[in-house]
């Protein structure tokens, strides 16, 4: 059945498929009773083994292969994805939910300018003018947590959104190889590295619980969808997916803990949302119709 599918509804598919599995996690993360490093190390360690696990059961015998062919593009991917993922745990703990999504809202057009650079993709007027919209509403942001003390949430959360755009290129840059060797090998750089300031390793009654649903179903599952999804689709349109994060997971958050967003995160959030959804859409439907 799989065979019948186009790759743009594949690496849709399993694009979306990933992000949804992914909103609940800033929910998850503000339960946790676990400080910064003690839960890196959790959504690093727990995830590690989940996918490393079924890696051996897919490739079996030629798994060493595997991961010795993810190459100098695999390296880069383990960087910038242990970054990433670090990034936005402390983001999320500086300032409120819905400011950390919004910074990740900018990945797709972080990913344009980045396909522009490194992959010689043409950047288009249309796109240059949302991605100085996007500029001034994210500065917009910025200056509102800088009046009420998020600015460092907000930065690590604009840092995530570069590291996730990064990842799309390389991936999209690499698109012949299974690079999701390498994000199992990010996540043990992320526990490795959490380790040495873990303060402590003890789970109370409730982290028994939310802590490997969240490390399998919000981590495990999503990074591998969305680590395989750039190979049948581009860079931009899988970062594209990420605004469903951005508007279900602060509505998570509200209706169990009643963290609500300030009203300039709500206005320059909205003009984000809705600038990267109409650019993202133009440039999917003009690319539809060249491939027709």
């Amino acid at each position: 059945m799989l065979k019948n599918i186009s790759n743009q509804h594949k690496g849709s598919l399993l694009a979306f498929i990933g992000v949804l599995f992914i909103t609940p996690d800033s929910l998850l993360i503000r339960l946790s009773n676990l400080e910064t490093w003690g839960l890196l190390f959790y959504r690093g360690l727990i995830p590690f083994f989940v996918v490393l696990i079924g890696l051996l059961f897919f490739y079996r015998a030629k798994f060493f292969e595997a991961l010795f062919n993810i190459g100098y593009v695999g390296i880069f991917y383990v960087i910038s994805f242990s970054v990433c993922n670090i990034t936005f745990i402390i983001s999320i703990q500086n300032t409120n939910v819905a400011n950390t999504l919004i910074m990740v809202a900018m990945a797709p057009m972080l990913s344009a300018v980045l396909a522009t650079i490194f992959l010689k993709e043409k950047t288009n007027m249309k796109t240059w003018i949302a991605i100085f919209i996007t500029f001034f509403s994210v500065a917009f942001i910025f200056y509102d947590s800088l009046k009420i003390g998020n600015i460092l949430g907000d930065i690590f959360g604009f840092i995530t959104a570069l590291g996730l755009a990064v990842n799309a290129n390389l991936a999209r840059y690499a698109k012949d190889r299974d690079l999701v060797p390498s994000a199992v090998l990010g996540k043990l750089t992320v526990a490795v590295f959490a380790f040495f300031f873990v303060e402590n390793f003890e789970l109370v009654e409730t982290d028994l619980i939310i802590v490997p649903i969240m490390c399998i179903m919000c981590v495990a599952i999503p990074f591998v969808l969305v680590t395989i999804a750039p190979r049948f689709i581009s860079a931009p349109e899988v970062n594209l997916f990420f605004l469903l994060e951005v508007i279900i997971g602060p509505i998570w958050v509200w209706m169990i803990i009643k963290e609500k967003p300030s009203i300039e995160t709500l206005i320059g959030g909205f003009v984000i949302i809705v600038t990267i959804a109409i650019h993202s859409y133009a440039a999917l439907k003009k690319t539809q119709i060249k491939s027709n």
